[in-house]
């Protein structure tokens, strides 16, 4: 991305109209936009109940009804629209923060994976997608350096300009994102502030003298608290997947349950296994060297997540 273009970090372009059709494809390269803040755990609600009411981001009295600064303003479209929630009809969003919503402040882990998953998949955020789908195949355990370089390749692969500053901050609201500090900072509300925190998917391995970890490791898991309703609500959300899906696919394909959740095969497994335990429908094939996940009935991927948000 060229200097110039970072003075447009407002323009965002709507790839679909709906998230879901994002599942598996290639979108244009971002980088910016968030203003260097990361997605607080309250903004989605507070940006969802914003656009319901029938207000724009544009308008001159946003930072009055959002109650924040014009950069925070910026900040939380951006957010809305990588989570997919800038369109009036997206499911999801209304599912969680609208009247009846079924989890307005976020409060069960269930819906951070939920999120994590429509943040990845949904490609607006490039370095989130790129880092679970590709670049932590390749480096387990990596440096800020190596994900610079690695982007700076994928910027030349689609014949992007790159401009490693932009790139830079970009990388630091990514692990801003996920990662706690590990000692007091100077502004600790600001550090604890990132929305998926609680999911420990990156771990900070080494740390220098600011607290800021030089290395970090994202690892394949079991990740047992994943609920097995949210694993499932994702494989439906595929629209591209068919009525039998290869457990190869589903642990290590574009956008897949395994690859966006980092998921170990055995901790896959478990997931399906309750999956089966839970939901009439559908089995698990393993023999003569085949895995597949079959469906025999059509479900409903709402009702689905209903029992899960029904404890």
């Amino acid at each position: 991305m060229s200097t110039s273009q970072s003075a447009s970090r407002g323009k965002i372009k709507m790839k679909n109209t709906h998230p879901d059709n994002n599942i598996g494809s290639l979108a244009r390269l971002t980088f910016s936009g968030h203003e260097t803040f990361q997605c607080r755990s309250l903004w989605l609600k507070k940006g969802y109940n914003f656009l319901q009411a029938g207000n724009t981001f544009s308008q001159p009295d946003a930072v009055v009804h959002l109650g924040v600064g014009k950069n925070m303003v910026s900040s939380i479209r951006f957010w809305m629209n990588a989570f997919g929630f800038l369109s009036e009809t997206d499911e999801l969003a209304k599912y969680l923060f609208g009247y009846k919503g079924k989890d307005k402040y976020l409060e069960r882990i269930g819906s951070l994976w939920l999120l994590h998953f429509r943040l990845v998949t949904c490609g607006i955020a490039s370095t989130f997608s790129l880092v679970f789908n590709e670049f932590r195949r390749e480096h387990p355990e990596f440096t800020r350096e190596h994900l610079i370089n690695f982007l700076r390749r994928k910027c030349h692969e689609q014949n992007e300009s790159f401009n490693e500053l932009i790139v830079d901050r970009d990388i630091g609201v990514f692990l801003k994102t996920y990662i706690r500090p590990k000692s007091k900072m100077q502004n600790i509300e600001e550090e604890f502030a990132g929305i998926f925190l609680e999911l420990n998917l990156i771990e900070g391995l080494e740390i220098i003298e600011d607290s800021i970890s030089k290395r970090f490791r994202i690892a394949s898991r079991k990740r047992d608290e994943i609920p097995p309703e949210v694993i499932l609500f994702c494989i439906l959300s595929n629209t591209k997947y068919g009525s039998s899906i290869s457990f190869n696919e589903l642990l290590n394909g574009l956008n897949s349950v395994g690859t966006v959740f980092a998921l170990s095969a055995d901790g896959l497994i478990k997931k399906i296994d309750e999956i089966t335990q839970i939901t009439k429908g559908i089995i698990y094939k393993d023999d003569a060297g085949i895995r597949e996940l079959q469906f025999k009935t059509k479900l409903d991927r709402w009702e689905i997540l209903n029992g899960y948000y029904a404890d």
